[in-house]
C-alpha cells in the first residue's frame, strides 16, 4: 500500500538476485502463491481484499503451501496482540516497515537459508531412507 516501500524493496530484492511476484491486493498474492508457489512471501499486513493474517493463514493451514516463510509487514506500532495474531496465522516473522534495508534484508535472507537447509535435509533424509 506505500509505493515508496514497495520500489524499495523491489530494488533491494532485484539488486540481491531475486526473482519478484508483485501483487496489488491480497486476494491476487494469495492466487499467485498459489499458483507460482514462491521461496518466501512478503506481504503487508492491511490490504484489499485479504490482510496479512488472512493470506498466512489460508496458506499455512494447506500442506502444499505451508513451508513457505511468511513475512507480515506492519507500518504502525507492533503491539503484543498484533504479535499473537501473527503467531497464531503462522507467520515466519512479523516486522515494521520503519526497519532498517539491512536488518529487513538479513530477516529475508536467514528465512531463505533456513528453508534451503530444510530442503536439504529433507532430500537427504529421503536419499537415505529415513
Amino acid at each position: 500500500d506505500d509505493p515508496d516501500f514497495l520500489s524499495l524493496m523491489m530494488y533491494l530484492l532485484k539488486d540481491s538476485g531475486h526473482a519478484l511476484l508483485i501483487a496489488r491486493n491480497g486476494q491476487e498474492g494469495l492466487e499467485k502463491a498459489r499458483k507460482e508457489q514462491p521461496d518466501l512471501i512478503l506481504t503487508d499486513l492491511m490490504l484489499p481484499k485479504l490482510n496479512g493474517y488472512e493470506i498466512c493463514t489460508l496458506l499455512k493451514q494447506d500442506a502444499l503451501y505451508q513451508a513457505i516463510p511468511v513475512i507480515l509487514l506492519s507500518a504502525t506500532k507492533i503491539d503484543d496482540k498484533d504479535e499473537q495474531l501473527a503467531k497464531e496465522c503462522g507467520a515466519d516473522a512479523y516486522l515494521r516497515k520503519s526497519l532498517s534495508p539491512p536488518a529487513l534484508m538479513r530477516a529475508i535472507q536467514e528465512l531463505l537459508s533456513a528453508k534451503r537447509a530444510s530442503v536439504i535435509s529433507c532430500a537427504a533424509s529421503r536419499a537415505i531412507g529415513v
